[in-house]
């Protein structure tokens, strides 16, 4: 589960951001701080993967902990969700490798697109070398190829889905394993591969060997 810290000095805002991040369960918000430097103490002691950052701040803005963290190469990943939106301020920011950066005010599906986009990052980086497919997946922000999806089906899913295949083993993996990866359940999981059976993106076998009642394996094709 990856750990979260919320850095907002405006409650409602923090509290809207922790409900959205904890519609994920792969995701828990372990602190929230109202300003850059009780999280800059914070961090400094303790392991998070995660950093919900605004810019306007009292004590240390969030431009200047993020700087302080890449001087210090504090080992946290960060999405800016702030007002900031002066080309100087988001430039700087982009430069410093934030994983994604919403302007208030923003949707609960945009910001879950940006949870999507860490964890397509975290994914990429997992292995002993970065493909060129994890590459292109991670550099493309917005996936045309969904905007078609069938009726019931949700893009943040999918993807879900697809990493949890892409990270399979060669033989597969069965609904079952994929339930519990997603904390889905094992027909809304059918029903995602299913789909993605159907678009090429996987294949689909039976597996005979278990000792029992065969079971059917799925695979990332690409």
């Amino acid at each position: 589960m990856y750990r979260i810290v919320i850095v907002e000095d405006d409650p409602m805002v923090s509290l809207l951001d922790r409900t959205y991040a904890e519609k994920d369960a792969r995701f828990q918000v372990v602190q929230m701080f109202q300003n850059g430097q009780a999280a800059l103490e914070w961090l400094t002691e303790n392991p998070a993967d995660l950093v919900i950052l605004d810019v306007y701040m009292p004590l240390l803005t969030g431009f200047e902990l993020l700087r302080t963290l890449r001087s210090r190469q504090i080992p946290v990943d960060a999405i800016m969700v702030t007002a900031a939106n002066d080309p100087e301020t988001v430039d700087a920011l982009l430069k410093m490798g934030v994983v994604d950066y919403l302007v208030k005010p923003f949707t609960c599906d945009r910001f879950q697109q940006a949870l999507e986009t860490f964890c397509r990052h975290r994914a990429a980086m997992a292995g002993e070398a970065v493909s060129q497919g994890a590459l292109d997946r991670l550099f493309s922000r917005a996936a045309p190829a969904d905007q078609g999806i069938p009726k019931g089906l949700q893009a943040s899913t999918l993807e879900r889905i697809r990493e949890c295949l892409r990270s399979a083993p060669m033989e597969g993996v069965d609904s079952e394993t994929l339930s519990r990866q997603t904390n889905l359940s094992v027909v809304t999981v059918r029903r995602y591969v299913n789909y993605l059976v159907e678009r090429g993106e996987a294949s689909s076998t039976i597996n005979y060997d278990t000792g029992g009642r065969p079971c059917r394996l799925y695979r990332a094709l690409h």
